[in-house]
């Protein structure tokens, strides 16, 4: 194949990848929904100062119904009456935008890296996908985002190169906004910090930033950035998990082979297993079964095979250590403590 055809099916390639302007206007549709659901969940607890503990405390079986069949009328009740106050009261609007954007930032650094990698190998892949959830069922207002790759990964560095790049933007992403949510906290009486009911676990990214610029985190109160920040810091942590299709899935399937992408997948199992039980335990922290529930999902999908076997070069092995690395810094075993 001459340079002139070579040229010519490559334009082809780059003119069937380029999503229309339907597609554009749907991803930026469910981009508008989440930015609503987080800026919501932004103010609401356990992230932000409206209180949502339920009023009651029903003591027989037809109290508990009673309690159960007003839940959607109070919850419905308390999304409008925090719209309300959104639109209102520029202190929490300030807030809320300041926890979703900063969120946001985080979570379409990480779907961007992946996409415009993507692009760079000519991989077929969808624009980002965000996920809104309705803000207390999804804490946070969102499930994430993710792509959807729609052909298969040419090579082993191809699919190593499109895992972490997700991962590596989004930690980019994520380090001004955990500075910002370092600085801008407050001091805190320790009855303060138990009002809220939860205590939430600092990341080593988080510590390591807090103790450069001298604060106290165990006395501090958190705010919006921290909470996007500590937010991003999960998502990351999660995707670089290495089982199944996960980034750190890729990234292990990419260095080593499928033996031992399958061998990490169930060791992750087991240990995200244990450390579920040991922190309901001692830390009275249930968040830990939810991973090791999408842990035990991931361990069952089969990871794709690229045609092309070759191993990576040692570039991109340094940049392996340098993912797990960021792993480290933003995984949280027992992300919760409830009091």
């Amino acid at each position: 194949m001459d340079a002139p055809e070579r040229i010519i099916i490559d334009d082809l390639i780059e003119r069937s990848l380029r999503p229309s302007a339907a597609t554009w206007l749907k991803h930026i549709g469910f981009l508008l929904i989440t930015l609503i659901t987080t800026t919501v969940a932004g103010v609401l607890y356990p992230f932000g100062s409206i209180q949502v503990l339920p009023d009651a405390d029903p003591q027989t079986f037809s109290q508990f119904i009673d309690f159960i069949v007003s839940l959607p009328a109070k919850y419905f009740l308390l999304i409008g009456s925090t719209v309300s106050r959104l639109l209102t009261d520029s202190s929490f609007l300030t807030d809320g935008l300041s926890f979703s954007l900063s969120l946001l930032f985080i979570l379409i650094a990480h779907e961007m890296g992946h996409y415009v990698a993507c692009r760079l190998y000519k991989v077929d892949a969808t624009l980002p996908f965000f996920i809104p959830t309705p803000p207390m069922l999804g804490p946070a207002g969102t499930f994430g985002a993710f792509i959807k790759i729609r052909s298969p990964l040419p090579s082993r560095r191809a699919v190593f190169d499109i895992g972490v790049a997700g991962p590596i933007a989004g930690f980019v992403a994520l380090i001004p906004i955990a500075l910002i949510g370092v600085l801008k906290m407050q001091p805190a009486s320790a009855e303060q910090l138990a009002e809220s009911g939860i205590v939430f676990s600092n990341p080593l990214l988080v510590q390591f930033l807090a103790a450069a610029a001298g604060f106290d985190l165990s006395a501090s109160a958190k705010g919006p950035f921290y909470y996007a920040a500590w937010v991003g810091a999960l998502v990351t942590a999660l995707n670089l998990i290495p089982s199944g299709q996960l980034d750190g899935g890729h990234a292990v399937f990419a260095v080593f082979d499928e033996v031992v992408h399958r061998w990490t997948g169930r060791i992750a199992f087991a240990a995200m297993a244990i450390l579920s039980v040991l922190g309901f335990l001692l830390f009275n922290s249930p968040s830990g079964f939810l991973i090791a529930i999408l842990l035990g999902v991931m361990m069952k999908i089969k990871h794709p095979v690229p045609w092309d076997q070759t191993p990576l070069d040692p570039k991109r092995k340094a940049v392996a250590f340098l993912t797990l690395m960021m792993f480290v810094l933003c995984f949280l075993p027992f992300p919760i403590k409830i009091l």
